[in-house]
């Protein structure tokens, strides 16, 4: 899934050696970080400041590894929302390297809008819906037929 023209910056990070596994790469515990941090982001431009007895829960991330990151790889995350229930959102993260755009990774996560009080998901108030709408990448255009 592209990156679209209204994805934000949500990420901007280095691969230490401590990130590294025994093959010399990123390990995948860190990736997760990044997107992790790449998630707080996107969902605060989303949701605005934190407001009490409101936030998010991830409830589904799958990861895609498309390039080895090795230490001192400069990498940014840039991410965009794909699609928006009533009280889920699906987002997905792209991370590049920052000076050669090498893809490296992209992920796809689901958060539900959660009520801190009660524990269980609610709906998605009308100004978040609009600001995720706002992030929204445009449906692809149909296939020729």
């Amino acid at each position: 899934m592209p990156m679209s023209d209204r994805s934000v910056i949500t990420f901007m990070g280095v691969a230490h050696p401590w990130q590294c596994d025994t093959m010399g790469h990123l390990n995948v515990r860190h990736y997760a970080a990044m997107f992790d941090d790449a998630s707080f982001q996107l969902l605060g431009l989303v949701s605005g400041p934190d407001e009490p007895g409101r936030g998010w829960a991830d409830i589904r991330c799958e990861i895609d590894y498309r390039h080895e990151t090795r230490a001192g790889t400069l990498l940014t995350i840039r991410s965009h929302v794909v699609a928006l229930g009533r009280s889920s959102l699906t987002y997905a993260h792209e991370m590049t390297g920052t000076l050669d755009g090498v893809l490296h990774a992209r992920a796809k996560v689901v958060s539900v809008r959660f009520d801190l009080e009660h524990r269980i998901k609610m709906d998605i108030e009308d100004d978040v819906r609009q600001s995720a709408t706002d992030l929204m990448a445009p449906a692809p255009p149909p296939p020729d037929g």
